[in-house]
């Protein structure tokens, strides 16, 4: 049984975590600097951003977690040391600085970076800064790390669950940051997650790998694949569980327990979209396969007509045939059937393909509310998918008009 507890990344026994403000945003009220630390040796696990260009922190944290293991997340916004000839220094020296802070090896640290690319990020506000963060260390602390990641979120992004696993109570908790540059195979997306069960690394990464085409893979909130995306995972096994090194009983409870948060954070991050108004949810049935399935509900949630319908409260289903239309996955058009639903109530708005009569006072009074579902059935197999996103507003374009400045 999955039970939502508070916490977030502290919610895991012997996990602590802290934020302060450092320096790198000009902002002295915004917190710019992260910390998670676990009192003992951590399985470690990750996924990264598909895009080319890469964050010089990724390629430092592929390299420190290659063996598996972590004891510390340190993660700082406003700046994402991405397109730096220094980059990978300046990483490394993040990974020193609160390696020596915890008394820790600089290798047992995952490292993250958020914010403008292409702007030198200096380390002596980190390095200044660094004892203070590890003395404020707490297990309270989750929040302040959460706010520290931010960059135009407009909102906090936490979450916890205690689960359980041959018998024994585990927790886990992530947090999580997200807002532009979100798009499918990961995006301008930080999630730092916490477990206290007792996991292998290679059962961690196949439990994070397989979550992640389900969950974080199936976010759009604008077209575009950021550059230092990363999903991190701690289990330090401190609940006591038998250790998980094959599939099972324990591994799919954790994995339920994994997907319970992953998915709770998803949520957060569409519908906290650059100058989103609402939270859009495709939620799709009757696909041939998982793939054509995933493939469709992604083309809906990411299509900018879609979106901007969604915005003015429209109910042109004829915008979600079209996105369907040209996903590339073979369906067949004729079956399609269509719906809104929101909790002003549900409408059926195309059948088989086809228009059917509607109250467009209904449909309207359906969308405009401020978490919409978009339902879509296939009616071709059994197969299912779930894929959010926001609707696009003005705002969004007045938000990435001037972020540099």
């Amino acid at each position: 049984m999955i039970t939502k507890i508070n916490g977030g990344v502290c919610a895991a026994k012997g996990f602590t975590a802290g934020g302060i403000h450092c320096g790198i945003r000009k902002n002295r009220t915004k917190r710019d600097l992260a910390l998670i630390a676990s009192e003992v040796e951590a399985a470690a696990a990750g996924v990264y951003t598909q895009n080319l260009v890469k964050g010089a922190p990724i390629l430092v944290t592929k390299e420190n977690i290659a063996n598996g293991y972590a004891r510390a997340i340190v993660c700082n916004s406003g700046n994402a040391n991405t397109c730096n000839a220094n980059g990978i220094e300046i990483a490394k020296q993040m990974c020193t600085v609160t390696a020596s802070a915890l008394g820790i090896d600089p290798t047992d640290i995952i490292v993250g970076s958020t914010g403008v690319i292409g702007q030198p990020l200096s380390i002596e506000p980190i390095e200044a800064h660094m004892a203070e963060l590890a003395a404020s260390l707490t297990a309270d602390g989750s929040a302040y790390a959460a706010e520290a990641i931010m960059t135009t979120d407009t909102k906090m992004k936490e979450v916890a669950y205690s689960f359980t696993v041959g018998g024994k109570e585990c927790h886990i908790g992530g947090i999580g940051k997200g807002s532009g540059m979100i798009h499918p195979n990961m995006a301008t997306m930080l999630v730092f997650v916490t477990t206290d069960c007792a996991i292998s690394p290679a059962m961690l990464q196949k439990a994070l790998s397989e979550d992640v085409k389900t969950s974080f893979n199936m976010v759009s909130i604008d077209g575009d694949t950021s550059t230092n995306d990363t999903v991190a995972v701690l289990a330090n096994g401190m609940a006591g569980n038998a250790e998980i090194t094959a599939e099972g009983a324990d591994f799919d409870a954790f994995c339920e327990a994994l997907g319970a948060v992953t998915r709770e954070i998803c949520r957060m991050i569409a519908g906290d979209g650059e100058g989103a108004t609402k939270l859009l949810t495709c939620k799709l049935d009757g696909g041939k396969t998982d793939e054509i399935a995933r493939t469709v509900a992604k083309s809906v949630i990411c299509s900018s007509l879609t979106k901007a319908a969604m915005f003015g409260a429209d109910a042109n289903w004829g915008r979600i045939l079209c996105a369907i239309g040209y996903s590339g996955a073979d369906v067949d058009v004729t079956k399609i059937d269509v719906s809104f639903a929101s909790k002003a109530g549900e409408i059926l708005v195309c059948k088989n393909g086809a228009g059917v009569d509607f109250s467009e006072e209904k449909a309207k009074e359906i969308l405009t509310e401020s978490e919409i579902d978009i339902l879509v059935s296939l009616n071709d197999g059994d197969k299912t998918a779930v894929a959010w996103g926001c609707d696009l507003t003005y705002d969004y374009v007045k938000i990435n008009g001037d972020y540099r400045t």
